[in-house]
């Protein structure tokens, strides 16, 4: 008790003595820069009020989508669907790391120090763990990696150990540097039994992206219960299932999109599909930490980003209807046609007439006129995931504030918007629909959101909130 009293004493002392610029008063504590700006690709949909639900007579007689008018928080979202290109780009970062970490290891495992290769593709050595050289440590660095870094966790025991990513990959097979970089990356390739044409095509079952996020809704419910009772660790395939263009469709001929369509530059900017829900979450996961950790490295001292993630149902359906009330489609409606008779979006016009609206399968995400919130085709092309589960009575319980079913449990997610190859119902932005989780389409693809950090934007006036002054 008397430690305790002197270390008080000392304390107050020290608070007392120490220079201050706030005088005694109470000015609160700066943190670190906040740099408010727009994701690029994406747009401000302020939020506010809107009548959610079936604009118009429910024709199909589903009956899950009687009107409610509820209230949505301002988000950024993407103004286009997610291209095969972008898509691209989280599947080379993963087999990027996956072949550092395998070439890690193997430089640990055979005893290769960081360096050797002289940097120059001269050996295994300039691929080994950044974190192998102790002269090279930070205390807080050094003190990690004897605690937790070397020791890993139950289920990786690698985790937490840093790739040197400064030194370039080597793809070209004639310049491989030494039979253990040979071996690592021959382990990535299908075998030559199960290639044909003298292709050489990696093996996409070894494309896996692992991320952990917290069940906040189970953690806020829970009386008790441990921080890492409520983290959950995903390991998610990420290369798209291009089977889905034979899969979807009996007795047609759809070879083509399935051998080109990822991959090929010609449909770099169309948007990606073949991925399910479970993977249209991990690029989101994705998509934070890459931008997080360009702000760690280039950007220090400014505050890191909130993260990208699904839109819920009604985040959706707000964005897609632009602002206008009570409207059919995004662009009003009630008609899919314009004055000039062409097509407002990509779809089935009529039966088993796909081309009449100049597009036989998707077109590029940029296309047809955007709405009011410059998002482009959120009526037909590819119908896209939400977080939402799919309820048909959800629209009787949820809340009239940021409605959602985050129902982990559920595994139908709601799917908006139609695709190409849905007839006009299914465009509408009151319409509902659903596919499991698991469950990869070739006319479903996904775009991300972002929360707008602040409240002082909204859909329902014509201008930003005035600030208050006292």
């Amino acid at each position: 008790m008397k430690k305790f009293i002197a270390f008080a004493s000392v304390l107050t002392l020290l608070v007392s003595c120490g220079k201050t610029s706030d005088k005694g008063e109470l000015v609160g504590v700066k943190g670190k820069k906040w740099h408010p700006e727009k994701p690029y690709g994406m747009t401000l949909v302020p939020g506010g009020a809107f009548i959610m639900g079936k604009s118009d007579d429910d024709l199909a007689n589903v009956q899950d989508a009687p009107t409610k008018t509820v209230t949505v928080r301002s988000f950024y979202m993407d103004e286009t669907e997610i291209t095969n290109s972008e898509y691209r780009q989280f599947v080379e970062w993963v087999k990027d790391s996956i072949i550092r970490v395998r070439l890690a290891i193997m430089a640990e495992d055979t005893g290769a120090k960081p360096g050797s290769g002289k940097g120059k593709g001269g050996g295994i050595g300039d691929f080994a763990f950044a974190d192998q050289d102790p002269a090279k440590m930070t205390p807080y660095d050094k003190y990690m990696y004897e605690n937790y870094y070397s020791v890993g966790s139950d289920d990786d025991p690698y985790a937490g150990r840093r790739l040197n990513r400064k030194a370039k990959l080597i793809t070209d097979t004639k310049k491989y540097p030494d039979e253990q970089y040979v071996e690592v990356m021959d382990s990535m390739y299908l075998p030559p039994s199960e290639a044909y044409n003298g292709l050489r095509t990696i093996d996409v079952n070894k494309l896996v992206f692992r991320h952990s996020w917290m069940d906040i809704q189970k953690a806020a419910k829970a009386k008790k219960g441990k921080r890492s009772d409520f983290i959950k660790t995903e390991v998610t395939p990420v290369y798209p299932d291009t089977t889905v263009w034979i899969k979807d469709f009996a007795y047609s001929y759809n070879e083509p999109m399935h051998n080109d369509y990822f991959w090929h530059q010609a449909y770099g900017d169309y948007p990606v599909v073949g991925v399910n829900w479970k993977q249209a979450k991990a690029f989101c996961a994705w998509r934070t930490l890459n931008k997080n950790a360009f702000i760690k490295a280039k950007q220090k001292g400014r505050n890191q980003i909130n993260s990208f993630r699904l839109p819920t149902e009604a985040e959706w359906e707000y964005a897609a209807r632009g602002g206008l009330e009570s409207a059919t489609y995004p662009w009003g409606g009630p008609y899919t046609k314009s004055d000039r008779g062409c097509f407002l979006a990509n779809f089935k016009p009529n039966r088993g007439d796909y081309a009449a609206d100049e597009a036989l399968y998707t077109v590029e995400a940029k296309s047809f006129a955007p709405n009011a919130y410059n998002l482009y085709n959120m009526s037909g092309n590819v119908a896209e995931w939400t977080d939402s589960s799919y309820d048909a009575s959800a629209y009787e319980y949820v809340s009239t504030m940021n409605p959602n079913v985050p129902d982990t449990s559920n595994k139908r997610k709601v799917v908006r918007g139609g695709s190409w190859k849905d007839v006009s119902y299914f465009l509408q932005v009151g319409t509902r629909d659903f596919e499991y989780q698991d469950t990869a389409r070739s006319y479903i693809g996904f775009r991300t959101v972002q929360d707008y950090m602040g409240t002082q934007t909204t859909g329902n006036g014509k201008s930003k909130i005035p600030s208050r002054k006292r």
